[in-house]
């Protein structure tokens, strides 16, 4: 996303460390006590904000209803929007990946 301030950000040693302890993690609990002890309450509530905010987006629900939903902004919502459509494709990658997870285990239950 040209002209915007996080254009300049680069990835260094320090992101690198922080996403191989992230890598390491074996399942939601370890997840869990990781997260919590990294960032703050208020972190965590962000992050898990943006994350639903994205995942509704994908299902085409409007700015404005996804604001009342999860009783944010629609500045907040614009922004994740901005990351959704133009970022680097991490949002779209998990969605996907969540989605064929979703499907593949859905098939296997039906066998």
């Amino acid at each position: 996303m040209k002209g915007y301030y996080w254009e300049k950000f680069k990835f260094d040693k320090k992101t690198d460390d922080l996403f191989g302890a992230i890598l390491s993690l074996k399942n939601k609990q370890e997840a869990e006590m990781f997260f919590r002890d990294l960032c703050t309450v208020e972190e965590l509530k962000e992050i898990s904000e943006r994350w639903q905010i994205a995942r509704l987006l994908d299902r085409r629900v409007a700015y404005r209803e996804i604001a009342e939903k999860l009783k944010v902004s629609t500045t907040t919502v614009s922004r994740v929007a901005a990351w959704w459509s133009n970022g680097e494709g991490g949002y779209r990658l998990i969605l996907n990946r969540l989605a064929a997870h979703h499907r593949s285990s859905r098939v296997f239950r039906k066998s």
